[in-house]
């Protein structure tokens, strides 16, 4: 299991919580050990997908949802066309239900040494900033 940066919390707690999971070998974004790691709730489960807020979001970020494959898988090859369908779903109905009107989807699989994530299980991120907000400075994210 690769556990990659870590650096883009400056007050140090997730690179704490990321330094636990490494001590106790798994991968948080399995479901059986999602809850040790993360404090947000589900706010909707599909059959392939999980969608939660995230526990350290982007700074500027309205929404800061991740998308968890329930699986452990960590390529696109590995994920099956009914879950593609499902991740749609869930996106759709998640911007419908909150009124986002436009936002960013960024997918992290495989190595993260090339992805800028922590953790190489497939999740996505999806990400809106509060657009009516004029003086708002851009949202900033790590990849690779």
């Amino acid at each position: 299991m690769n556990l990659g940066n870590t650096s883009h919390r400056p007050d140090g707690k997730y690179k704490g919580v990321i330094s636990r999971i490494q001590e106790d070998g798994v991968c948080p974004f399995c479901p059986e050990h999602l809850s040790a790691y993360h404090k947000n709730p589900i706010l909707k489960e599909g059959e392939f997908w999980l969608l939660t807020e995230n526990m350290y979001p982007y700074e500027g970020a309205k929404y800061h949802i991740l998308l968890i494959h329930k699986e452990h898988v960590e390529t696109l090859e590995e994920v099956s066309e009914a879950a593609w369908m499902e991740l749609k779903n869930l996106m759709d109905a998640f911007a419908k239900e909150n009124d986002i009107p436009g936002g960013t989807l960024v997918m992290r699989f495989g190595d993260t040494a090339c992805t800028g994530a922590s953790v190489s299980h497939l999740h996505a991120n999806l990400v809106s900033a509060d657009g009516e907000d004029p003086d708002r400075d851009p949202i900033l994210a790590r990849v690779g």
